[in-house]
């Protein structure tokens, strides 16, 4: 038994915040219908190299664990479908423009007319209100208009993006938690509701303490590197071999990496004894640790920092950290079988729970793959049916 078994999520979504969501929802038991565009489907399939056959390497990223079913929203045939698909669904997700769902006639206003107990989700760049609601959003220029590129990069060079979407990603977890409370809600009131969730907002939101220190402040926050502006040590330093991150939270903890080392008349200078102390004194600190860390292997210090319990790692490629020894115990790189390209490696499901475990199931699908089965087990539709929308190209 699943999570979410028996629960049936709609998905209009398309490209990455949408469907981040909706496989969140999917690798904890729900079954999602993913609608796609006849012909072409989700942009993402198109996004490559790098390619598995004729799979994008992107699509495959967010949408394991759905059927895919084809549908030209663009006709009245269309439309019909998913409104009768949006009656025996729990949850809607959809990432149109604002405006675009209303022309479409698949807008909450007119699904929850007929299902007044469907959860529906809009995801867009700016939110469903306010002077730049109409407006496209992508995550790069929300990197940019959120403010993390201002904090993110060099010191003395210029503001750089987060190498992952990380605004749609991050929006898609805010979607996923929120549909979760709003079916939480549902089971008392009988009522379903419409969530609106914005990537700006999101970007916003995970600005966090760099945020909450300007409000308390007034000061605008600046760029570390791979510093931190409230704790030292907290970066990354040279080794005589390599580089590590090296991430010292508490006195501790400091006493104790100092005292291991060599060093323990460091960690009782007054300038160092506390964290305050070792931040205002940055400048004196970091110095003498870049020193010390150049005296040993990477190895070693992380050996050291891993007897006396000091946070403390490697700064791995993607390959070193997608093969690391503790991400595959933790299932985060499962293989599943593909229907056209065979065998695939895919990222795991990140909650692990006692009784009903999140599971990859199946790969994400080709285009169309699920259409006549959900037509036929979801809205009852005879193989002439589904033979005359096809051959009328509304499928």
């Amino acid at each position: 038994m699943s999570l979410l078994a028996g629960l049936r999520v709609l998905d209009l979504s398309r490209v990455l915040a949408g469907p981040y969501c909706t496989m969140v929802l999917a690798d904890y038991g729900a079954d999602v219908v993913k609608v796609e565009e006849p012909g072409s489907g989700d942009g993402t399939r198109g996004w490559g190299p790098p390619w598995v056959g004729d799979q994008s390497a992107y699509f495959l990223t967010a949408n394991r664990n759905k059927r895919s079913l084809t549908v030209d929203l663009k006709t009245t045939a269309g439309q019909q479908i998913v409104q009768q698909l949006a009656l025996c669904s729990d949850v809607l997700v959809e990432n149109f423009k604002v405006g675009d769902a209303a022309r479409l006639g698949v807008d909450y206003a007119t699904l929850a007319a007929r299902n007044p107990r469907l959860v529906y989700c809009s995801i867009t760049g700016y939110g469903q209100t306010g002077p730049a609601c109409e407006q496209a959003g992508y995550d790069f220029v929300v990197q940019a208009q959120g403010g993390i590129m201002s904090i993110t990069g060099p010191v003395e060079g210029e503001a750089c993006k987060v190498g992952v979407a990380i605004a749609d990603i991050t929006a898609g977890l805010f979607a996923a938690t929120a549909i979760l409370a709003a079916l939480h809600e549902r089971a008392t009131s009988g009522q379903g509701q419409w969530i609106d969730i914005a990537l700006l907002d999101a970007q916003i939101a995970w600005l966090a303490n760099v945020a909450q220190n300007y409000l308390v402040t007034g000061e605008p926050p600046r760029r570390y590197g791979n510093a931190h502006p409230s704790i030292v040590p907290y970066e990354t330093f040279a080794t005589a071999d390599g580089h590590l991150a090296l991430a010292i939270g508490t006195d501790e903890q400091f006493r104790k990496f100092c005292q291991a080392a060599g060093v323990p008349a460091l960690a009782e200078e007054e300038r160092f004894r506390t964290n305050q102390a070792r931040v205002e004194h940055r400048s004196v600190l970091v110095p003498s640790l870049q020193a010390l860390l150049r005296t040993r292997s990477t190895a070693a210090w992380l050996a050291l920092c891993a007897e006396q319990k000091v946070p403390a790692g490697p700064i791995n490629d993607i390959p070193a950290a997608l093969a690391d020894p503790q991400v595959r115990a933790r299932g985060m790189v499962q293989e599943v079988e593909h229907p056209s390209v065979g065998r695939i490696a895919l990222l795991g499901p990140v909650a692990k729970f006692e009784r009903t475990p999140a599971t990859v199931r199946s790969a994400p699908p080709p285009l169309g793959f699920h259409t006549e089965e959900v037509l036929a087990e979801l809205l009852g539709y005879t193989a002439s049916q589904i033979a005359r929308l096809r051959a009328q190209g509304v499928i």
